[in-house]
């Protein structure tokens, strides 16, 4: 690998995770910090949530001790509200789980379950996982993300890569996502390898993006042909490492990072 490539993927690593923004209001869920959102989003939620107590530049959601579902039921019927006004869009009928610790692999305790195209107005962290596929010839298979696709439309993706919903494993994720979106059986991705994990933050249109992707990497079977499944991929690039260096701007942020990962692992 020439050393401007080396530079160009670690300064796209080191870019994926920005600071929280100044300013704004940190969401808490009794003394825990869940979430953050700016200045208008916080006053719209204040407006719509009366329970949600402001303390200096603090929001704080008292749980009175009630269960997982039941603040599952409240921060619900407040997404659904604000997606009434527009406010949330690309809604799925699939929840996260806003997790009591979400710093490490391991899959933190549920404090509630949400639906996910809400995650980001909240600015609550989620989790994600990506999959890596290298050919038998050294070339890396990335697929292209459908326009339908409410986040970066268009844009290059890993070769499966997917949102963790609120009660599944995360290999279980990662075996489903390359089933639907590239057709690889799940005999076939019995050799799935950790690679790492990787901390996103950044201010999106529709609030703070704040993730943990869980990156893996996969050596392809021969003559494996993608078939994507689900309608989410459009087509599939064979990309050697110049290649992918030459095209990280086309990737979505976050798949960007996951390629740079895998390259300077590999020092390809």
């Amino acid at each position: 690998m020439k050393a401007e490539q080396r530079l160009l993927l670690q300064r796209c690593l080191a870019g994926i995770g920005e600071a929280r923004p100044a300013g704004g209001h940190p969401l808490l869920l009794d003394d825990r910090a869940i979430g953050w959102l700016d200045q208008p989003r916080a006053a719209l939620l204040r407006s719509l949530w009366p329970a949600l107590q402001l303390e200096g530049k603090t929001l704080r959601w008292r749980s009175a001790g009630r269960s997982v579902d039941a603040l599952s039921d409240e921060i619900g019927a407040i997404a659904e509200a604000l997606r009434a006004r527009g406010e949330i869009s690309g809604w799925r009928n699939e929840r996260y789980r806003c997790e009591a610790d979400a710093r490490s692999a391991a899959r933190g305790r549920a404090l509630f379950r949400l639906e996910r195209a809400a995650f980001r107005f909240f600015g609550l962290r989620s989790r994600a996982v990506h999959v890596n596929g290298w050919t038998t010839e050294g070339r890396l298979v990335c697929g292209r993300r459908a326009l339908s696709k409410a986040t970066d439309p268009g844009a290059l993706d890993n070769l499966a890569a997917g949102g963790l919903p609120a009660d599944e494993a995360v290999l279980a994720c990662a075996r489903r996502e390359l089933w639907e979106e590239a057709g690889l059986a799940h005999a076939q991705s019995r050799h799935l390898q950790w690679r790492g994990l990787i901390h996103a933050r950044r201010i999106e249109a529709e609030g703070l993006h704040d993730e943990l992707l869980h990156v893996y990497t996969l050596q392809l079977p021969a003559a494996f042909e993608p078939r994507n499944r689900d309608g989410e991929v459009s087509e599939f690039l064979s990309l050697t490492p110049e290649q992918l260096c030459q095209r990280l701007a086309e990737f979505s942020p976050d798949a960007a990072a996951v390629v740079a990962l895998e390259l300077l692992l590999q020092g390809r």
